[in-house]
C-alpha cells in the first residue's frame, strides 16, 4: 500500500481518539506565529480552547525480498504531540492519557482499518505497536507545553 494511504489512515486513526486535538497527517509550518498557533489550537470537552495538537512524518522505509517472491515494505512514522502545560491541573497526567489513548487505538487496529499488514515480528525487532521514543516539556508557540515523540512501523506486501 502506498505511504500516501497509511498516512492518511493513521491520521483518521488518531483524530478519533476523544479530545485529542488537532492532528495534522504532515508537519505544518507557518511563518507567522499567530497562524501556526491557529493550527493548534483546540477547544477539549472541558471547554477551554487550548495549544492541543499532533502532526506525523515518514522518517524511513526499509523494502526487502521475501523467499515467497514478494516484496515487504517497512515505513517508520513520527508523531510528535504537544498539549499546553497547566501545573495546577497536573495536566501531565491527561496528555499522558491521550498518548495512552493513541497507543490504544493503533492496537486495537494494527492494520489501520486494512491499509497496511499486522507486524510480523520475525524481522529481528522486539516492538510492536506505537511506542513513546520521548516525552517532556517544551516551548511551542510561545506557550510552555507537554511535548511526546511517538514511533509506529507499518508493513506492506508490494
Amino acid at each position: 500500500m502506498s505511504h500516501a494511504v497509511i498516512r492518511s489512515a493513521l491520521a483518521a486513526l488518531m483524530a478519533a481518539v476523544p479530545d485529542v486535538g488537532q492532528v495534522h497527517a504532515y508537519e505544518r509550518y507557518v511563518r507567522e506565529e499567530g497562524k501556526f498557533r491557529d493550527l493548534y489550537l483546540y477547544t477539549p470537552s472541558s471547554g477551554i480552547e487550548q495549544l492541543r495538537g499532533w502532526w506525523l512524518r515518514r522518517t524511513a522505509t526499509q523494502e526487502s525480498t521475501l523467499a515467497i517472491g514478494r516484496n515487504m515494505e517497512v515505513h517508520t512514522w513520527q508523531i510528535r504531540g504537544y498539549m499546553a502545560l497547566n501545573d495546577a491541573e497536573a495536566s501531565e497526567h491527561e496528555f499522558d492519557a491521550l498518548i495512552e489513548a493513541l497507543r490504544d487505538a493503533v492496537r486495537g487496529d494494527p492494520t489501520l482499518g486494512g491499509v497496511c499488514e499486522q507486524s510480523p515480528l520475525a524481522d529481528g525487532d522486539a516492538t510492536d505497536g506505537l511506542q513513546v521514543a520521548d516525552s517532556g516539556p517544551v516551548l511551542f508557540c510561545g506557550v510552555l507545553c507537554h511535548s511526546a515523540l511517538l514511533e509506529l512501523r507499518t508493513w506492506s506486501y508490494l
